[in-house]
């Protein structure tokens, strides 16, 4: 880990995150909801300016969805992985566009995969998925094949494409 890693995990021991070295130059840190605002401010004005990515993971079987941020440091390559968790019953967070103005993106494309909404960014129409009708297609109980026959009927399938991937991943088929 670098100095400045070292240096920030010291001035963030206050928030009590749970921290896991990935390599030299990562590390996760897990956050409580109420702590991630301030963790994230804090790495930003120790130089981890940079917001690589903001995501999300559906953990369907914990009813919660994971949000993960990667604040970058150009100065020494170092990067930080902030996570939280959030009820996926009732999936809202605050934005953090007024620390990364180009999170308003990332939160943009976290609601229109997973429905997720971020209090204070307005901006939540959709990138990619103009006219979409359902369930956000990146949760774990959006089903794609129920999709794509609902929406077109008349079209015969070869094959069903998530079984085959289901067995492929169970190993009962090589892909």
């Amino acid at each position: 880990m670098t100095n400045s890693m070292n240096n920030a995990l010291k001035t963030l021991e206050v928030f009590r995150p749970e921290v896991e070295e990935i390599d030299e130059r990562e590390v996760k840190l897990s956050v409580a909801p109420d702590r991630v605002i301030l963790v994230l401010e804090t790495l930003k004005s120790l130089g981890y300016s940079h917001l690589s990515l903001k995501t999300c993971i559906d953990w369907i079987e914990d009813s919660q969805f994971e949000l993960v941020y990667i604040p970058f440091s150009w100065k020494d390559g170092g990067k930080f992985i902030v996570t939280t968790r959030i009820d996926r019953n009732n999936p809202q967070f605050v934005t953090v566009k007024e620390i990364w103005p180009v999170a308003r993106f990332y939160e943009r494309e976290i609601h229109e995969f997973f429905g997720v909404k971020f209090s204070g960014n307005k901006d939540m129409k959709p990138l990619f998925l103009e006219l979409w009708d359902d369930k956000p297609p990146l949760r774990k109980d959006f089903d794609p094949l129920e999709y794509s026959r609902r929406k077109f009927p008349g079209r015969e399938y070869q094959k069903d494409v998530i079984d085959e991937a289901k067995k492929i991943f169970r190993g009962e088929i090589n892909g």
